[in-house]
């Protein structure tokens, strides 16, 4: 990537941003790292709601590209760098399935996730982003039950979105601890990439937590 514009990346400790940090050390993508901490408000600040007006984390410069949203965060950093092998090229059947795992979490599980957490009714399936709550997790694991990851062998930018997300939704008892998740949860945090991230965001989490009580 010699002579192109560096990533800037906004992050805080243990949010949805975490997973990104995994993916950009999965992809080897240097990058200048921003940490934001939320228990002092910073994601709120005028300096970071002019790159995010929406007030969250993760969100990458690129040159003159901004990408917000975590599903086109992880698909901009996948493509971008290629020679990693996380995203399936346009030309190659994975693609599709991959895809479909990258927006499935946004469109689908998360808000069904929620829903059952605050105990909403996902309402009438006409007007329903997901339809409900048993038929969503029943695909993802149909999915990851041949495994070992969401496209078969192949290991994508898909699965330290899905690794991550699931590991805190089980973590939280949002989702059943179903068989295949767990496992597939363990196959990722078992990844060098996913140790050393992991390792470093419980630093900073202590040194905002210790910010906080002064």
């Amino acid at each position: 990537m010699t002579g192109t514009p560096e990533i800037e990346f906004y992050h805080a400790p243990n949010t949805r941003s975490s997973g990104v940090r995994v993916l950009l050390e999965e992809l080897h993508a240097p990058h200048t790292l921003h940490v934001l901490n939320m228990k002092a408000g910073e994601q709120a600040s005028e300096a970071y709601r002019a790159v995010n007006p929406m007030g969250k984390v993760p969100a990458i410069r690129h040159g003159a590209a901004l990408v917000t949203e975590q599903p086109a965060v992880y698909l901009y950093l996948a493509d971008l760098f290629p020679q990693a092998g996380l995203a399936p090229a346009l030309n190659d059947p994975l693609r599709g399935p991959y895809l479909r795992w990258m927006v499935f979490y946004g469109s689908c599980f998360e808000p069904a996730v929620i829903d059952r957490a605050m105990k909403r009714d996902p309402g009438a399936r006409a007007m329903s982003a997901y339809g409900d709550f048993d038929t969503v997790l029943a695909q993802v694991v149909a999915a990851l039950t041949p495994g070992p990851y969401l496209l078969g062998e192949r290991f994508s930018a898909a699965d330290v979105l899905w690794g991550s997300a699931l590991g805190w939704t089980i973590g939280f008892g949002l989702v059943p601890p179903e068989p295949a998740l767990t496992a597939y949860v363990a196959r990722i945090r078992e990844r060098p990439a996913f140790q050393t991230m992991t390792a470093d965001d419980a630093r900073l989490a202590a040194e905002h937590e210790a910010a906080a009580a002064t």
